[in-house]
């Protein structure tokens, strides 16, 4: 391991961290609407000489000795946020800090890992010894898996290597997470009055054709990820009780485990079913890193663990190796009165600081 230094002390880094956090939850940030919360991340680095560069709502900067012969490690998240969840009790604007906890839309997913990868970024920018450039780019629209986030700053970044993206993961290592394949379905039939008899009835027939795609085994379970899951979320079909319909409508959300391509995951799918689907996009693909990766090595050596996760991110469409890996927890993420506590920003800080130390 080189040595290195910072010019701030793990108290310092954790108030800016809580600072930097509350700033963030008190400016709105839905995704597409993240022009706001990029001027607050701006003026945050701004306001410590450090230059930073802007693609539409995305920031992001380089550290100080940056030499284009090295290859870049990059600490990736995101600054937008879903809607508040309609069962706030509070304000989700107003950050709250109690009982050692900061209150607020966004404070475990993901404002607790942006601000703690900013403060990560601060401790080794002026480091002039580092084997990797470090990068921080903090991007939107994540939460729509939109196309003017990472997707578009990406071909920007240079010479990357290894991307740690940042979502509540206990500070643990995903190193699996499944991929998010969506997909229409349409089962046609015959329109009638329901006094009459009809063998051609829509809806019965997407009733069977559900239940069996509902109970299919795909072939190959994944030893991180476990089974290809597949969800029934929409059903629509029938204006009112008289009128059989001619018509069912569906959709079905699939996670893909990494022993599969969304492509070919939509392919066994069809080829169960009689009604007509469509993709909504092959984008969102599944993602692993190998266990024997410096960094998932040097996460186990300090305590930490890995798994599997079945919730998507913007790993989905990063197109290097990555990691994922964060404070909060997952469980709350979406929920009413989210929050992070204090300390697993200070755990989040410390962490990352020790698994980069291994590697840079």
């Amino acid at each position: 391991m080189k040595e290195q230094k910072s010019y701030y002390s793990q108290e310092e880094l954790v108030l800016n961290a809580t600072e930097l956090l509350k700033k963030i939850i008190a400016t709105p940030s839905l995704s597409k609407d993240e022009y706001d919360v990029s001027l607050v991340i701006e003026g945050f680095f701004h306001q410590r000489n450090i230059p930073t560069k802007r693609l539409k709502n995305n920031i992001w900067a380089v550290n100080q000795y940056f030499d284009e012969t090295k290859p870049s490690i990059v600490l990736n998240t995101h600054h937008d946020t879903v809607k508040p969840n309609k069962a706030f009790t509070i304000d989700p604007f107003i950050p709250i800090e109690k009982d050692g906890k900061i209150f607020g839309l966004g404070s475990n997913d993901a404002g607790a890992s942006l601000v703690s990868m900013v403060q990560v970024f601060l401790h080794f920018y002026e480091n002039e010894n580092l084997s990797h450039n470090l990068i921080i780019a903090l991007t939107a629209e994540e939460e729509i898996s939109g196309k003017e986030g990472i997707e578009l700053l990406f071909p920007q970044l240079p010479n990357v290597e290894l991307a740690i993206v940042g979502e509540p993961t206990k500070m643990n290592l995903a190193i699996a997470e499944k991929g998010l394949l969506v997909i229409d379905g349409e089962m046609l039939g015959t329109a009638s009055h329901a006094a009459h008899p009809n063998q051609d009835n829509a809806i019965v027939k997407c009733m069977a054709d559900l239940d069996h795609i509902l109970n299919f085994k795909f072939p190959k379970v994944s030893p991180y990820l476990g089974e290809v899951k597949v969800t029934l979320s929409v059903i629509n079909a029938g204006t009112q009780h008289n009128v059989v319909p001619e018509k069912c409508n569906f959709t079905l959300d699939v996670r893909v485990t990494d022993e599969y391509s969304n492509k070919e995951v939509f392919e066994i799918i069809q080829s169960e079913m009689k009604s007509k689907l469509t993709a909504r996009s092959f984008r969102l693909n599944s993602s692993r890193i190998n266990e024997d990766h410096p960094i998932v090595k040097a996460g186990l050596e300090i305590g930490r663990t890995t798994y599997g996760s079945p919730t998507s991110s913007d790993q989905a469409i990063i197109p290097c190796t990555s990691v994922k890996i964060g404070p909060g927890d997952s469980t709350r993420s979406h929920t009413a009165d989210e929050f992070i506590y204090i300390n697993e920003i200070n755990e989040g800080i410390e962490i990352y600081i020790k698994i980069l130390e291994k590697i840079l």
